[in-house]
């Protein structure tokens, strides 16, 4: 997920969940980081391994 719209959701989840302006922005703060961890499990989920292949050597 990029962080324009991670940014965007944890404005929306802060401004549903928020009372004032100083829980607002702690519930902002937390819904970015959690949403930023789910990105990395699925990033490191989805990177492709690396093989490496021998090549034969003739003398």
């Amino acid at each position: 997920m990029n962080k324009f719209f991670r940014a965007i959701i944890a404005g929306w989840g802060a401004k549903k969940l928020g009372g004032g302006c100083l829980s607002t922005i702690i519930i902002f703060i937390v819904i970015y980081s959690l949403l930023g961890k789910c990105n990395q499990k699925t990033q490191a989920n989805s990177q492709s391994k690396k093989v490496q292949t021998a090549i034969p050597v003739f003398k």
